[in-house]
């Protein structure tokens, strides 16, 4: 749960702490929070998005000098500005980014806090491992409960690269196997677009193929046809938004449409740390730049008037340019009435439930 996460966010980076500078010396140059962003996420391939974000910011902390509370907080404010001005979809890590910032405040705002400032800052960069090893242990309690959701016989269509998703499958494969029986079968939807998201869903497929479990691999103009012999759908999501919808890769919109019309359940499969706040109207209120629709003439492309409405989620990055986003890379917006239920490390959530788990973390 939520609760449970802001608790933990005390995070340890004892041994990527030590890697930045020392004293003395010359003068090091301001750290770069988006470099460190991206070389976390590269260097551990199990690390989310929100997660990398936190402990970014754990290493700013702890090479950046400030000595008192309130250079602290508006440091790791001016930190996350920058974070989401270089990252072009900054959904996701908006999560990590708010819940360390609400972590921050409750915590260093304390009388406690006041009386010994060092000794309370160097808790924050020295105990940030902990929340890392707990985001990375909720893959395997969700897999528990979403096991549950598929039963004998069950075809089950699921998209994009979702690490969650593929812990679920595999552990259901796992406990398959353990009977001796193939339960389930899988219709994964691929991309012809060569991302890093599109590796992750071949590497899913290879392993449940490994595990015996049948795999059919269509492209996202088959999901219709293939409707009729699902039986329930997963997805993961980039962030779940307030309202209970999702912002995930482009597809999964148009999958959870086919699936309600068809009468399929919808299930979201996602860690509580991607919860963001983000109350998004439709597809153009997401607050990040995406050139989906493109209109062009013979002499080029029209720039029409767009509409980007930053939520209070996103708010630090007003006013602020951010690079593009890649078209393998666009995401889109998923209504929560689409959705029939979703699966986090806490149990399932109804989609209605995300606002009251959101209340529990800021109020």
């Amino acid at each position: 749960m939520l609760t449970t996460a802001q608790g933990s966010t005390s995070v340890s980076m004892s041994k990527r702490s030590s890697v930045a500078g020392g004293n003395g010396g010359p003068r090091t140059p301001p750290f770069d929070v988006v470099a460190a962003y991206r070389r976390l996420l590269s260097e551990d391939e199990d690390l989310t998005m929100p997660v990398a974000a936190i402990e970014a910011l754990i290493l700013a902390l702890a090479n950046t000098p400030a000595s008192t509370v309130s250079e602290t907080l508006d440091l790791v404010s001016k930190l996350t500005a920058q974070l989401k001005r270089g990252i072009p979809n900054s959904i996701s890590l908006s999560a990590g980014t708010d819940l360390f910032q609400q972590y921050l405040i409750s915590n260093l705002q304390r009388p406690s806090a006041r009386g010994d400032f060092d000794q309370m800052r160097t808790h924050l960069v020295q105990n940030g491992k902990l929340f890392v090893e707990r985001a990375k242990a909720a893959r395997e309690t969700i897999a528990g409960f979403g096991g549950h959701f598929i039963r004998d016989g069950n075809v089950v269509l699921t998209n994009g690269g979702s690490r969650v998703v593929g812990s679920l499958l595999r552990s259901a494969a796992e406990s398959s196997n353990n009977r001796g029986t193939i339960r389930f079968k899988v219709i994964y939807v691929m991309s012809p677009n060569n991302s890093a998201e599109e590796d992750e869903s071949r590497q899913n497929v290879a392993a449940l193929r490994e595990r015996d479990i049948p795999v059919a691999t269509i492209p996202s103009t088959a999901v219709a046809y293939c409707m009729d012999q699902v039986t329930q759908c997963f997805v993961g999501a980039e962030g779940v938004v307030e309202n209970g919808g999702i912002v995930s890769r482009m597809g999964t919109y148009q999958m959870g449409m086919l699936a309600k019309a068809a009468g399929k359940p919808f299930y979201v499969v996602s860690e509580s740390h991607k919860f963001v706040r983000l109350y998004p109207l439709d597809q153009q209120d997401l607050g990040i730049e995406q050139n989906v629709v493109d209109f062009r003439t013979s002499v080029g492309s029209v720039k029409g008037e767009s509409r980007s409405v930053k939520d209070e989620g996103m708010e630090a990055t007003k006013g602020l340019k951010t690079p593009d986003l890649a078209p393998q890379d666009a995401v889109d917006y998923t209504p929560p009435h689409l959705i029939a239920g979703i699966i986090t490390e806490s149990g399932v959530l109804l989609p209605s439930a995300v606002s009251e788990e959101l209340l529990k973390i800021w109020f």
